[in-house]
């Protein structure tokens, strides 16, 4: 089974690019973040994000869907963001790195969970806000060096996607899929 991470910062067209790649019959796997912040905001808390424990649920929810995932016996699979991502959103955010975060980073590493090439989604030169995406251009940017700093310390390969029509970037992450299996 081969795992792709699709990653990138808040706002690049990730989501986009997830659900072409699921109407073209690839098996895709949601990003944990969205869904906590959500889950938390309709629970009273405005700011999840706010709180260390952020970081461990994220991190939860990662590992639930990937092993979920891993059942579903599907050849390839695309993941909006992995627990590399967590671990660079904890350093972000200035929280220290979670015992769960440093056991679910462990396991991924050890059993190769995910491809060593990332598709690293680069912006499209603006952010729109949301309830759970509150992030100026600026900070985009530091969070994106923090993130391709954060997948390269872990030995992963940076492959970008740059910004560009939609069909374009499905176009070179296919290429590279092709280039993968070739290699």
């Amino acid at each position: 089974m081969r795992r792709y991470i699709l990653t990138g910062t808040p706002g690049t067209g990730k989501t986009a690019i997830l659900r072409c790649l699921e109407l073209d019959g690839y098996s895709v796997v949601e990003e944990a973040a969205t869904d906590i912040i959500a889950l938390q905001q309709a629970q009273g808390v405005a700011e999840p994000w706010s709180h260390a424990s952020f970081i461990d649920a994220i991190v939860n929810l990662q590992r639930e869907r990937q092993l979920r995932a891993s059942r579903l016996g599907d050849d390839q699979q695309f993941f909006d963001r992995s627990p590399i991502c967590t671990y660079a959103l904890a350093r972000y955010l200035g929280y220290p790195i979670s015992a769960a975060l440093s056991t679910e980073i462990e396991r991924i590493q050890q059993d190769e969970i995910y491809q060593k090439r990332v598709f690293f989604v680069q912006g499209l030169g603006f952010t729109a806000a949301t309830d759970a995406r509150r992030i100026t251009p600026d900070d985009a940017l530091r969070f994106e060096r923090v993130h391709e700093e954060t997948y390269r310390r872990f030995d992963y390969q940076i492959v970008p996607i740059s910004a560009a029509p939609l069909l374009e970037r499905i176009a070179l992450i296919k290429k590279a899929m092709d280039d993968t299996l070739e290699g």
